[in-house]
């Protein structure tokens, strides 16, 4: 058994929780992805729901919970992915939800938290002073406060998407997993050390913000000064100890990507699969574009993990003749 703060069997019953929209997602072998990455590749494809991420099937434990009690509040920081989410599942149980945001945020996930009912405060800066102010704001009130990744239902519901993936792949070589602050990967990590432990987990993070990797490295918490990075979901600078204790035990490596490995990944993605992925999705591409040799003849599962974008971004990103 695993010594993390994850338990299979509450990430199996938060299946009976979650909204079926955001389960058995989809997972098929990537052909035409085949030729240029050299290695067979498989899409988990978490952007087929309301919210475009993966992240309701941590905000429908917190949100259930919550509304379980009577009438409830809650606030977060996010970069848009969790924001979204936590409206979503909470606007459906009559919660009031809160999302603080820096300023900088993709417009267009911001756009689709206010539309989804939550009340939106922005503040200057990156995502660690969003943080800062989401803690004030929950002390203040007296309300929840719910830190993606420390929070154990943001890892666990991530962790049931392993748990599809143990189901549906026994042949997987590897999982690569976009590396931000870790509910995404310590929850995936978490079931396939468990209960596939020959598929090596392998998390991805910019190059312009490796604070979770540089952490992992060196065993014990590193923060950066700031982030420059396209991949806004990742992009963190002050690590969890409790999370990284967790990634410690269930992840094989973390690797860093560079920007335009991240690019070219987005382009491959809607150009050979048909799918508009934000940049934290294409890591698992750009991954295996920088690091060829380590992936040829292997089966790479690549996550995924949303599709939420500003559009006007998105096509100079991907489209050579607007860059």
């Amino acid at each position: 058994m695993l010594r993390t703060r994850l338990d299979t069997a509450r990430i199996r019953a938060a299946r009976r929780i979650i909204d079926p929209v955001f389960l058995d997602t989809p997972l098929y072998r990537c052909a035409a992805l085949e030729p240029d990455l050299g290695c067979a590749v498989s899409i988990k494809l978490e952007t087929a729901n309301p919210v475009r991420s993966f992240k309701a099937r941590g905000t429908e434990l917190v949100a259930s919970r919550l509304a379980d009690g009577g009438p409830s509040a809650v606030v977060c920081a996010s970069a848009g992915n969790l924001g979204q989410a936590l409206a979503w599942s909470g606007g459906r149980r009559g919660i009031d939800v809160t999302v603080v945001a820096t300023r900088h945020a993709t417009v267009a996930k911001l756009d689709r938290i206010r539309a989804l009912g939550a009340t939106l405060e922005l503040v200057d800066g990156d995502h660690e002073l969003a943080r800062d102010r989401a803690a004030a704001i929950a002390q203040q009130r007296g309300i929840r406060l719910l830190e993606d990744s420390l929070d154990i239902e943001t890892c666990e519901g991530a962790g049931t998407i392993g748990l599809e993936l143990v189901d549906s792949a026994p042949a997987v070589d590897i999982v690569l997993i976009a590396l931000g602050g870790g509910a995404l990967a310590t929850g995936v990590g978490h079931v396939l050390k468990e209960q596939a432990p020959h598929v090596e987990v392998l998390c991805v993070q910019p190059l312009g913000a490796p604070a979770m990797t540089r952490s992992w490295h060196l065993r014990r918490v590193v923060t950066t000064e700031s982030t420059n990075t396209i991949a806004d979901g990742v992009a963190g600078r002050r690590p969890i100890p409790a999370v990284l204790d967790d990634l410690l035990l269930v992840a094989d490596d973390a690797i860093l990507v560079r920007e335009a490995s991240i690019i070219r990944g987005m382009r491959m993605l809607l150009d050979q699969a048909g799918l508009v992925a934000e940049p934290s999705a294409a890591l698992g591409n750009a991954a295996i574009l920088e690091n060829p040799d380590r992936f040829a003849g292997r089966h790479v599962v690549t996550i995924v993990c949303g599709s939420n974008v500003d559009m006007a971004a998105y096509h100079r990103w991907v489209d050579p003749d607007q860059r």
